[in-house]
C-alpha cells in the first residue's frame, strides 16, 4: 500500500486550520476527509474507511474527547491523534485514556504530525516507510540513511533535512518552508544556516553540487533522481 490508499479524517472547526491540514497532506499523496463537529465524525467512520483521524478536542454538538470515547466503547480502532489547544499534564493524560493513540498540541509543526502520522500508520497497515532518491534510501523509522552499500551518519537536523527534501522530491522546496519545517522557525530569520547544513550532507552523501540535490538560486532546493 501507498499513501493514496489511506484517508484521513480531519475533525476540526476552525476553518483555516482545516484547510491547512487538508492541503498539506494532499500534497503528501493521502485522500482527505474534513468535518466541522464530532457528531460528523461518528457518521463518516460508519460510511467510509478511514485509516486514521486528526481529531480537535473542543467541537461543535460532541467533544471530541466523547468522540473518542464513543468509537472505542463501539470498538472502532481506528487510530486517533487529537490536534489540540488543552495542553496541561491532565488534559493529555485524559486524552489518551479516552482510547487516542496520540496527543499533539498546537501550535504544531506540520513535519512532526507527518511523523506520528506514518508511524502510525505503520502499526496498523503496510506502508512503506524508506524514502528513496537515486541511490540514497532513508528510513524513516529506523532514523538511518545508506548510500548505496553504505550506512551515512548524519546528525538529527541533517537527517530532517534530508527527509523533508526526499518527502518532497522533484518540488522546489523553498528557504523559508524548510526553516519554518525542519528548524520549526516562524519568524524572519537568517536562511544561511541552511548552506551550512546542506554542505555538510553533500560531503557525507559524496554529492556533486547539481546532482540528487540542486541548488535553485534565490530560492531553495529541490531533490531529484538525475
Amino acid at each position: 500500500m501507498n499513501k493514496t490508499d489511506f484517508t484521513i479524517l480531519i475533525a476540526e472547526d476552525q476553518v483555516e486550520i482545516a484547510k491547512f491540514l487538508k492541503q498539506g497532506l494532499s500534497e503528501e499523496g493521502y485522500q482527505c476527509i474534513t468535518v466541522k463537529n464530532g457528531l460528523e465524525v461518528l457518521e463518516i467512520v460508519k460510511q467510509k474507511s478511514i485509516h486514521i483521524i486528526l481529531l480537535d478536542w473542543m467541537m461543535p454538538k460532541l467533544k471530541g474527547i466523547d468522540v473518542c470515547r464513543q468509537l472505542r466503547q463501539e470498538g472502532d480502532i481506528t487510530p486517533v491523534i487529537f490536534l489540540t489547544a488543552k495542553d496541561t499534564v491532565e488534559d493529555t493524560i485524559e486524552g489518551l485514556k479516552s482510547g487516542a493513540s496520540d496527543y499533539i498540541k498546537k501550535p504544531f509543526n506540520f513535519e512532526e504530525l507527518l511523523a506520528r502520522i506514518e508511524t502510525h500508520l505503520r502499526l496498523h497497515f503496510k506502508i512503506d516507510k524508506v524514502l528513496k532518491l537515486g541511490d540514497i534510501h532513508l528510513n524513516l523509522s529506523k532514523h538511518s540513511v545508506k548510500k548505496g552499500d553504505h550506512k551515512i551518519s548524519l546528525t538529527d537536523k541533517e537527517f530532517n533535512f534530508l527527509a523533508h527534501l526526499m518527502r518532497h522530491k522533484d518540488e522546489i522546496c523553498s528557504r523559508k518552508s524548510i526553516i519554518e519545517n525542519v528548524w520549526d522557525i516562524h519568524f524572519d530569520y537568517d536562511t544561511g544556516v541552511l548552506d551550512v547544513y546542506m554542505n555538510a550532507i553533500r560531503k557525507k552523501l559524496g554529492l556533486q553540487k547539481n546532482k540528487l540535490i540542486k541548488t535553485v538560486r534565490g530560492v531553495g532546493y529541490i531533490a531529484n533522481d538525475e
